[in-house]
């Protein structure tokens, strides 16, 4: 005689991360670096319409746009911003683990390390103009806000006071630091001076890295004791920036970093005062970098000076 089992109730098994599909976030990351869902797609060796796909797919998920598709590419909008800012850090934590089991093989490409910022607004203009002039050397980037393991990477490209140790740093160039904000932001809050600036709204960065220059130090340089205005603080320059554009605050901008902004009139200078940044833009040349590595830096620090 058989008997019949009572039907055991099947629950759904639980994940240990709350996250949307691996090729999800893939594609948005690559969309997000790239500023293009066509480039994204040639990198990741795939069409542009799979990975409007699996954009789409990801912003129904999030239940939110994380992309304004332009007529040239597209853009972050704040939580697109926020989004690429985590799946960095998480990307770069994974790849800093996959090098070191596979340790570094011999003739690796020269690998440099630049915030998203300085990437995409002076390192990879350079890069690309390095290559016209030798397209024998491969030359890779780290494109994190995240500091990697300083043995993962030759090159790194950084703000801030140049650090006094035994180390190898070469000056770039200092830049001249201007308060940028919206053609509409301007309008709104009247901005003529800099006491005007103090009473509106200011978005601040603040990171655990890279340091760079404050409002409290701008203002103050002007005679201008504290902001009085709304405040934002964010943790990436990337997402400061994409803030003043959307009329959110005004921001501080290096003009040679943000000059393509300033061209397409993105962002627009709100006061005529600048304040020369007290820091300048370095290269630290690792221990590991190979006389190939070193040969990039000496053209870099050419191109720079």
């Amino acid at each position: 005689m058989h008997m019949r089992h009572p039907e055991v109730e099947k629950r759904p098994v639980s994940r240990p991360y709350a996250l949307p599909s691996f090729t999800s976030l893939s594609c948005f990351e690559a969309a997000a670096r790239n500023n293009s869902f066509k480039a994204a797609a040639a990198e990741l060796n795939v069409t542009p319409a799979a990975v409007s796909h699996q954009i789409k797919a990801l912003e129904a998920e999030m239940a939110q746009p994380l992309f304004r598709r332009q007529h040239r590419g597209v853009e972050l909008t704040e939580a697109g911003a926020f989004l690429f800012v985590a799946v960095q850090r998480g990307f770069e934590g994974i790849s800093g683990a996959v090098r070191e089991i596979r340790g570094r093989p011999e003739g690796e490409d020269v690998i440099i390390h630049a915030t998203t910022a300085v990437s995409a607004f002076w390192l990879t203009p350079q890069i690309s103009h390095f290559w016209s002039h030798h397209p024998e050397t491969v030359v890779s980037q780290v494109v994190s806000d995240v500091e990697p393991m300083e043995d993962r990477v030759d090159l790194s490209i950084r703000y801030g006071p140049i650090p006094d140790d035994d180390g190898t740093y070469v000056t770039l160039f200092t830049d001249n630091i201007v308060a940028v904000g919206s053609k509409e932001f301007a309008r709104r809050y009247a901005v003529a001076s800099v006491a005007d600036l103090a009473a509106a709204p200011l978005v601040h960065v603040t990171t655990r890295r890279v340091e760079w220059t404050g409002w409290k130090d701008w203002l103050g340089a002007f005679g201008v004791e504290a902001q009085t205005g709304k405040r934002t603080t964010v943790n990436n320059f990337m997402i400061a920036l994409q803030l003043a554009q959307d009329g959110v605050g005004a921001v501080l901008g290096w003009e040679r970093l943000i000059g393509t902004l300033l061209e397409q009139e993105a962002l627009v200078p709100l006061v005529p005062d600048h304040l020369v940044s007290p820091h300048p833009f370095y290269l630290q040349i690792h221990p590991r970098a190979s006389a190939e590595a070193r040969f990039v830096a000496e053209w870099i620090a050419r191109q720079a000076g």
